[in-house]
């Protein structure tokens, strides 16, 4: 017996819906959602049995599929390593996953969702790994899908797209351009919007990053995370299980959040160095290697500010010549990751200026493989 889903609220203006026939924003702000939910314990998760998925954290999500069971539409996502790197870092090897990046962890419960709500058709849209990655689980759930790409994505992302049986849509322009034809789209009616941004179910997957770290490490977190951040899906995702281990007491402390960005592409960073707590005015969109955070005003901006703010944090950014170098040391190493995925390394790893981190220890994402888009 399925448990009934949770609704959504408006974090601006308190607005509720129910998942079952919600438009994709507030219909008042046209803001992303928030889920109403409330967490359950996984206090008895290490001592349970090895579920082999991001499911074993069952009691912390939504969607909890019976007692027993596993959603039809996984994987087998989650369970990613943690390997040390250098001076108190270490990365988690997220482009491990089915579809070779950390977005699975978000697309397995969009398409659960769908599934749920039998739409006739999802969309997405994407600059390459979350469009690829709800490709890949609506082809799990049998779910026919269609994904928005910027003409720029790589060839080798729109191949994988193709590959998993999702219509692929090329839009003209770059990632925002993208995101308003998607938008656009998503008011058709049976149309079901597995958005990464708008949709908070996904934000409930992402946070299963956050929970296998305080796993692996014996149920505590490092001083710092270090995140890319361009919706900034992951480090919202992270700030939720933070809060959530902390109201069942699992943890004592909670580490800062270093939210990192491409210096081509910083509209957060630029807002934090100015203190303010949402977007000042408008970035243009420059050409940048990390396509992937190349966003130039996230919707969840406001949020994203004050998770980092409140956590003690900061923003840092990288400049093209360092993600480029980064992602050749990462090479070097024996993991071989997207420019992307380089951008965290270049941040806070031997390429960085004096020490970032001010001696804390740290546990980053390597979130995309380097097979998705070959060298910067």
């Amino acid at each position: 017996m399925l448990e009934p889903l949770s609704g959504y609220r408006c974090p601006v203006d308190g607005t509720r819906a129910p998942a079952e026939s919600a438009p994709w924003c507030c219909p008042h702000c046209r803001g992303p959602w928030d889920l109403d939910f409330n967490a359950g314990s996984v206090r008895a998760v290490r001592s349970g049995p090895q579920v082999p998925s991001l499911w074993r954290y069952a009691a912390a999500l939504p969607l909890r599929p019976a007692k027993g069971t596993t959603p039809a539409v996984s994987l087998g996502e989650g369970g990613t390593p943690i390997v040390p790197m250098i001076r108190g870092i270490s990365a988690k090897l997220d482009f491990l996953m089915p579809t070779l990046s950390f977005k699975d962890r978000g697309a397995v419960m969009l398409a659960e969702l769908a599934r749920r709500l039998s739409p006739q058709r999802v969309i997405a849209d994407s600059s390459g790994n979350a469009g690829t990655a709800v490709a890949a689980y609506c082809a799990r759930a049998g779910l026919p899908c269609e994904i928005f790409v910027p003409e720029a994505v790589t060839a080798k992302k729109t191949e994988q797209i193709r590959a998993h049986g999702a219509a692929l849509k090329v839009v003209p322009g770059d990632r925002e351009a993208t995101a308003r034809a998607a938008r656009t789209a998503a008011d058709t009616p049976g149309t079901f919007y597995a958005s990464h941004v708008f949709n908070p179910y996904f934000l409930h997957g992402t946070k299963t990053y956050l929970y296998e770290i305080w796993e692996s490490l014996g149920g505590r977190l490092p001083q710092a995370l270090v995140l890319p951040v361009g919706n900034g899906t992951l480090l919202l995702g992270a700030a939720l299980a933070i809060a959530e281990l902390h109201a069942h007491r699992l943890i004592d402390t909670s580490p800062a959040l270093i939210a990192v960005q491409s210096a081509a592409v910083a509209p957060l960073a630029h807002a934090h160095r100015l203190d303010a707590s949402e977007l000042l005015g408008e970035t243009a969109a420059a050409p940048t290697l990390a396509e992937g955070i190349a966003i130039t005003r996230p919707p969840r901006a406001r949020q994203i500010l004050a998770s980092v703010r409140e956590s003690g944090g900061t923003f840092l950014t990288v400049s093209e010549e360092r993600i480029a170098a980064a992602q050749l040391d990462l090479a070097a190493r024996g993991l071989f990751v997207e420019p992307t995925a380089a951008a965290c390394w270049a941040a806070v790893g031997p390429g960085a200026p004096d020490d970032p981190l001010d001696g804390r220890s740290a546990v980053l994402p390597l979130c995309g493989a380097g097979a998705k888009t070959g060298l910067a």
